[in-house]
């Protein structure tokens, strides 16, 4: 793989694979994003990303792609402060076969990608339904989400 930084004094562009970066970073090539999951300290061996009691939701603050297993009266998760992270994107899926994730924020309100009406909270994400994969993009104060 050839690697090339090129740098203009004022006006910066990276280019992975390219001499001519048209954007700040230009790649001509392949991206991986990382994907995690958390481990339940409740079952042994899992490495999953497992959702909080009522109250008590799982921060999400870690990774791109992220495979979300909610359980029976463990469902809630949680975004940070969309002001704290301006252009932070969160590619969710809820993996659990039975149970709906339900998505919190800890600042900012969440907005549909074609509203300018907020969407209450929870976002709910069924089991093995179209809703089970969401996208939500920080705007530096609200969260956009795409299903």
């Amino acid at each position: 793989m050839v690697f090339g930084c090129f740098f203009q004094s004022g006006f910066s562009q990276v280019g992975i694979n390219t001499s001519t970066p048209m954007s700040t970073l230009d790649i001509n090539g392949n991206l991986t994003i990382k994907e995690i999951g958390i481990i339940n300290s409740n079952v042994a061996g899992s490495a999953v990303f497992n959702g909080g009691p009522s109250g008590s939701a799982t921060p999400i603050n870690d990774g791109v792609y992220i495979s979300l297993t909610p359980t029976s009266g463990n469902q809630e998760f949680i975004l940070p402060n969309a002001v704290n992270v301006p252009g932070r994107i969160y590619i969710l899926r809820n993996i659990s076969n039975s149970v709906t994730a339900q998505i919190y924020t800890f600042g900012g309100n969440f907005f549909s990608k074609d509203s300018s009406t907020l969407t209450a909270s929870p976002l709910n994400m069924p089991p093995n339904a179209l809703l089970k994969t969401v996208i939500v993009v920080s705007d530096g104060a609200n969260w956009t989400y795409f299903f």
